[in-house]
């Protein structure tokens, strides 16, 4: 479901949007690659345009930014680590009418009526399990929309680990320095190298790569790339039930002491 990498225009894309059919007033969290989906006739700001209209006036965009660990963290003006998320997140920051968080460890920038609601609060610790945005998304019925990312990318992986069954989880504590209070210390499951190992290495791609053979996406062909539209709420139940079989069990492999 590529195409070649042909200039897609803004037309073309909201017709491939369109052909979707499940985005119109819904909450969805976008993860997608300009270099693969692209080039847009207009850059990245025509994709967050499309998309926008896509979703229509009651819905509303979510995407995750981080930011630049390498400055001290201030939500409203720091860089996103383009490296790590990719430009479309550091445009979506800075365009007009985009809400962000105010999290050091893990912020995410929203559009549209529903921003508010989905950003705040989030939990100083453990951002990623309840209480937190992904939790919201799930309860929101929300969609997660992948247009060419890399098949580790699904932030709401991090979720499912929080509700996974799974003995003694790895946990981290890590350092972040604030712009306007400085050092700050926050504790969570470990959103790097996994909350347990797994025989076959990085789990993350697998969940995805078994959740899409099981039919359970949505498939298109957006720009000059394939389009993965899953359910939040089956997604997250799938992934869990994914860990509690595969990590919990003779596949596991722990780390020496």
């Amino acid at each position: 479901m590529s195409r070649s990498s042909q200039i897609v225009s803004s037309d073309q894309i909201r017709r491939d949007l369109k052909s979707i059919g499940a985005l119109p007033g819904r909450v969805v969290m976008v993860h997608a690659s300009l270099r693969k989906a692209g080039p847009f006739e207009g850059g990245a700001e025509t994709l967050i345009a499309a998309l926008a209209d896509a979703i229509g006036p009651k819905g509303t965009l979510l995407m995750v930014l981080s930011a630049d660990a390498d400055e001290p963290f201030d939500a409203a003006s720091s860089p996103v680590d383009v490296e790590d998320m990719g430009v479309l997140a550091e445009v979506f920051r800075t365009y007009p009418g985009v809400r962000v968080n105010d999290h050091a460890a893990d912020r995410f920038a929203a559009l549209g009526p529903d921003a508010e609601r989905i950003l705040e609060p989030s939990p100083l610790h453990d951002y990623h399990g309840p209480g937190s945005v992904l939790e919201r998304l799930v309860q929101a019925d929300g969609l997660v929309l992948r247009l060419g990312a890399d098949v580790d990318t699904v932030t709401l992986t991090h979720y499912a680990e929080y509700l996974a069954d799974i003995p003694d989880k790895r946990r981290v504590r890590r350092r972040y320095v604030r712009a306007d209070i400085g050092e700050q210390w926050i504790d969570s499951l470990d959103d790097n190298e996994g909350i347990a190992e797994w025989a076959g290495g990085d789990y993350f791609p697998q969940i995805l790569v078994d959740y899409v053979s099981a039919g359970r996406v949505v498939l298109g062909a957006v720009g000059n790339c394939r389009a993965e539209v899953l359910s939040a709420p089956d997604f997250v139940a799938y992934a869990a039930d994914w860990m509690n079989r595969h990590l919990g069990g003779d596949e596991r492999v722990d780390r020496p002491a």
